[in-house]
């Protein structure tokens, strides 16, 4: 592991306790950089919304995203029990697994997948989420990764939470379901970015997301203009 790319997550991570900054952006930073970091294939995030419902805000790739969104459609997966439970699932071989999930097994091998860590994202006794790890190759986090990864969750966890001196639970929760409205029409715009410049949803994410950073803009903003066709990426 690289310490010197560690440090600078860290520091990443942290400095939403200072400054202001795009939580949509941070959370898909989040996403990216656990991955990178940790050496994973990829990485995806789950957060609770308003009514306490689980669900998709990140993905470092689209398949997990697609893989995410499933585990969230049928209840089941290593992500959605780590996060009811509260305790990390280890899930060494996911071909091992299509008793327990049937449908999300299936559908993580079929994408090239071969293990998980899902690690559950807590501040004190609060659960807000799931933060899921995607290796390709079957076999445990080595027990230096997994303390890595659990710090990354813990820090990024706090960064949400604690956005902007937030305090009160309600606040919390409008924060996250701002982001999970976000999402909405990011979605949009990444299909429309998509088949303009013909290009995947990964790739059509990383235009957006170069437009808004060139133009200064958050990234929620620069999307619905694009779905109304106020902007152009």
């Amino acid at each position: 592991m690289n310490q010197t790319t560690i440090a600078e997550t860290f520091v990443e991570f942290a400095d939403t306790l200072t400054a202001d900054f795009d939580v949509v952006d941070f959370l898909h930073q989040v996403a990216v950089k656990c991955a990178d970091v940790l050496g994973v294939a990829a990485a995806g995030l789950l957060l609770t919304d308003q009514r306490g419902a689980l669900r998709v805000v990140a993905a470092s790739s689209e398949r997990t995203r697609l893989l995410e969104l499933l585990q969230l459609q049928h209840d089941e997966g290593p992500c959605p029990e780590s996060f009811h439970t509260g305790r990390p699932i280890a899930v060494p071989d996911l071909a091992a697994e299509t008793g327990r999930w049937p449908r999300f097994a299936t559908a993580a091998t079929a994408a090239g997948f071969a293990s998980v860590e899902a690690l559950p994202m807590r501040l004190r006794d609060t659960v807000i989420g799931a933060l899921g790890l995607f290796g390709t190759r079957p076999g445990p986090l080595d027990p230096v990764t997994l303390r890595l990864a659990r710090a990354l969750g813990d820090v990024a966890t706090i960064g949400i939470v604690q956005a902007r001196t937030i305090q009160r639970q309600e606040e919390i929760a409008a924060q996250l379901q701002t982001a999970l409205t976000s999402r909405v029409a990011i979605e949009q715009a990444k299909g429309v970015i998509a088949e303009r410049h013909d290009l995947d949803m990964d790739g059509s994410f990383e235009l957006l997301r170069r437009a808004a950073r060139s133009a200064n803009r958050r990234l929620s903003d620069l999307a619905r203009d694009v779905v109304t066709g106020e902007a152009t990426v």
